[in-house]
């Protein structure tokens, strides 16, 4: 079996480093081709140095100058990319097998359409890009051959459950998806008194740490509608069914 390269987008998020353990698992199957993150030097140069990709790209071009020297004086052979044409060129790269596309929000749109463009078995965690884009990303996945697996765990419970040669839920047999949530800090919370509830109480998950923005969408219900969206574009179906 040929090794996988891997280009692992959002690398210094927790999927990311998820994935590249998991990588890391499997020498013998998996080669990291690069790693792209926005401005966490510190953490990518330790990436850099332990599972030595090719390329390193950095969204902050101030950040890519500090990993580059970093880098240098480790004497790492992994060259520094900045910019968003430079997650572009990693993502889509004629040597990539495989794209872990985990940059939040829609920063994370082209690089994600560059793999897809080019015939690439695309591992979705930035839901963004299929709330944005969803009609355009699916023609394209379907026009350039390419293989769209959702990363999000709800999503992926799913796609595992789904027949081999799936095409849409109906032709499936299935009456309809329901997506599950993990029940935030207002789970029980009458509707009544959320109005009140401030920023800090959304945050306060009694389960996950998941950063500001995502922890008020996720309590407000917010981030379970994007998650909706992603749904019926992955699985090809319309809104009546869920």
């Amino acid at each position: 079996m040929a090794i996988q390269a891997v280009t692992v987008l959002g690398s210094t998020g927790s999927i990311g480093v998820n994935t590249l353990d998991v990588l890391a698992q499997h020498p013998d199957r998996f080669s990291v081709y690069a790693l792209g993150a926005n401005r966490q030097v510190a953490k990518l140069f330790e990436q850099c140095l332990t599972y030595k990709p090719r390329y390193a790209v950095m969204c902050d071009a101030t950040a890519a100058v500090e990993l580059q020297g970093l880098l240098r004086d480790a004497k790492s052979t992994t060259e520094v990319l900045a910019g968003e044409q430079g997650l572009v060129d990693v993502a889509a790269s004629s040597e990539v097998d495989t794209v872990m596309a985990a940059i939040v929000g829609a920063a994370g749109l082209a690089s994600t359409m560059a793999a897809v463009t080019q015939g690439k078995r695309v591992l979705l965690a930035n839901k963004e890009s299929l709330v944005m884009s969803g009609r355009l990303l699916t023609e394209a996945v379907r026009s350039h051959d390419a293989q769209l697996l959702p990363i999000d765990s709800e999503h992926n419970a799913i796609f595992q459950c789904l027949p081999a040669g799936f095409t849409n839920l109906k032709d499936a047999g299935i009456r309809r998806v329901l997506l599950t949530g993990s029940g935030g800090p207002f789970r029980q919370t009458p509707l009544a008194e959320l109005a009140s509830k401030t920023p800090d109480q959304a945050c306060a998950h009694p389960n996950w740490s998941m950063g500001r923005k995502i922890s008020v969408d996720s309590a407000t219900m917010m981030n379970k509608g994007l998650e909706f969206i992603e749904a019926c574009w992955l699985f090809n179906d319309s809104a009546g069914r869920y």
